[in-house]
């Protein structure tokens, strides 16, 4: 039987044939060619998430009051360095999503329709989608009564079991659970506020304001849970008031709180709130004198007690204004609200004792800007702006809160509101 041969035998038999023909020596490098080293290729593009921003607002079909140019809901996709929205898709089949909002696993959004004629009582509607958690594209899952005409804002319970709904021209709240599949059922309670008639100005207005609020009989204007999901809390925009109830679980039935409503400037128009992160400070900003009231906020029996009311524009300012929006940064140092009229975002920042200071008043770029949102980041803050039909955006400053514009701006037509989600790998 022959043996195998080694390379030592190769080696030395290369050498010797070699030598034999005159050619001269052979290197060892040569005669070890196949051991040379082959650079290691680049490793493969690993796949990343990406940020994906849904925009609502006012279609063709649109509330009483005029016809809005948005199409439903845009969906983009934001480059994370400039904030740039570059458009993916749009999901047609809605009329006036003026208000969107994701569930906490980013699984679902839920978005109202602010019309009054979904169905013979006159009501607007709520319709559920399944997000695809890798590319967010939507997939309808049912449509439901919003319990009332005109919904204005909607929010998810802190249980995650039921989507709330402050309905504007309905004068009413309503209560719809969440099924196991992400859809909606009926809602499981509708709350009618009542109260005195108010003035359409408040007495400490803007110097030169001529904007008014409806203040005609009740009209809710947003809804939302405590930090804690202990309470709920709406704001009534006609009756001046902040209504806090707790939410039956089981039933899905509002109970109201010891002190059922907290009476504000008369004319005031309380619009939109948030919470300071540890639940203990309530920002509700007021939207026809465009002031934000600071209060303390008690998560055990959901008083409220006013601290400080300080205005969304600067001495300065002299003309018709309307508050639109607040935020509050994810470092809980600075708070931010829009103006529409007066086409400005005002910047504060968050005392010791959760105190407003205002900073900054910073031109929009744009007309009537309403929502505002932080993409996922807090890196960008984009504004809603209605009467221009585009968005625009601002890189933020995380240091001192303030907000530096970025030139960009998308054609949306109509938007009103945000909701932004990251995608996964």
């Amino acid at each position: 039987m022959s043996q195998p041969v080694t390379r030592r035998d190769f080696t030395f038999g290369l050498a010797a044939g070699a030598a034999i023909a005159g050619a001269g020596s052979i290197s060892v490098s040569a005669a070890y060619a196949d051991d040379v080293s082959v650079p290691t290729p680049p490793p493969l593009p690993q796949p990343v998430s990406k940020t994906i921003c849904f925009v609502g607002g006012y279609t063709k079909h649109a509330p009483p009051g005029g016809a809005g140019n948005g199409q439903g809901i845009s969906v983009f996709e934001m480059e994370r360095d400039t904030g740039t929205l570059t458009p993916i898709t749009t999901f047609t089949d809605i009329a006036s999503p003026s208000f969107i909002t994701l569930s906490k696993d980013h699984r679902f959004l839920y978005a109202l329709s602010e019309i009054d004629d979904f169905n013979k009582d006159g009501d607007g509607s709520v319709t559920a989608f399944a997000v695809d958690q890798k590319t967010g594209s939507l997939r309808k899952l049912n449509v439901v009564s919003s319990g009332g005409a005109v919904p204005a804002h909607l929010s998810v319970h802190h249980s995650g079991r039921y989507v709330l709904v402050a309905n504007y021209m309905g004068g009413c709240v309503a209560v719809l659970p969440i099924h196991a599949d992400g859809s909606l059922g009926e809602a499981t309670d509708v709350v009618h506020n009542t109260g005195p008639r108010q003035p359409e100005r408040a007495a400490d207005n803007p110097q030169g304001n001529f904007a008014v609020s409806d203040h005609s009989g009740s009209h809710p204007h947003m809804i939302h849970s405590d930090p804690s999901g202990r309470y709920v809390l709406a704001d009534d925009a006609g009756l001046d008031r902040v209504y806090v109830w707790t939410l039956n679980l089981q039933t899905g039935k509002l109970v109201p709180a010891k002190t059922p409503y907290y009476d504000m400037e008369p004319g005031c128009a309380p619009r939109h709130f948030q919470f300071n992160h540890s639940g203990r400070i309530l920002y509700n900003l007021c939207e026809q004198n465009s002031k934000i009231v600071v209060s303390n906020f008690d998560p055990d029996t959901g008083a409220i007690n006013n601290i400080q009311t300080v205005s969304t524009v600067t001495s300065h300012f002299r003309g018709s204004t309307l508050a639109a929006e607040i935020l509050i940064s994810a470092s809980g140092k600075f708070v931010y609200a829009s103006n529409r009229l007066g086409d400005s975002l005002a910047v504060f920042a968050i005392g010791s004792d959760g105190t407003l200071t205002l900073q900054d008043e910073v031109w929009m770029h744009a007309d009537y800007g309403r929502a505002m949102m932080f993409d996922p980041s807090g890196t960008f803050l984009f504004c809603a702006n209605q009467r221009s039909d585009a968005v625009t955006s601002f890189k933020v400053n995380k240091s001192d809160g303030q907000l530096a514009f970025t030139s960009n701006f998308t054609p949306v037509g109509s938007p009103t509101t945000f909701a932004f989600m990251n995608t996964e790998v």
